[in-house]
């Protein structure tokens, strides 16, 4: 919240805190809930990884060329890769809870920081 919204919000105890009518108050504002993937959008390779099966993989990529999220020719060669190299070529598989792991390291880090 900015500090003009909390003076419309909360006019009185504005002028109480920021205006300095109490000394040795001190404001700190807990933003909340911490999203490391706040924004993230999957890319191929995040999708790829998350496939049990070198079928399931060029199922993928052939649905990501027909909506367009890749170009036939990238999609083309990344078949290709999954044939000659299989799923290995592109990362450990992602298990179902990989997010929400990566979360907790995450907001582990930052308790730790404090």
């Amino acid at each position: 919240m900015s500090t003009d919204e909390f003076r419309r919000k909360y006019p009185n105890l504005a002028k109480e805190i920021l205006d300095g009518q109490y000394e040795g108050i001190k404001l700190t504002v807990d933003q909340g809930f911490s999203d490391p993937w706040h924004g993230y959008l999957p890319n191929v390779y995040d999708y790829l990884r998350r496939c049990k099966s070198e079928s399931e993989a060029i199922e993928v990529i052939e649905y990501l060329v027909r909506r367009g999220e890749i170009p036939l020719e990238e999609g083309e060669e990344l078949k290709r890769a999954v044939r000659e190299h299989g799923l290995a070529y592109f990362g450990e598989r992602k298990s179902p809870d990989y997010y929400y792991k990566a979360a907790q390291r995450y907001w582990k880090s930052l308790r730790k920081n404090r």
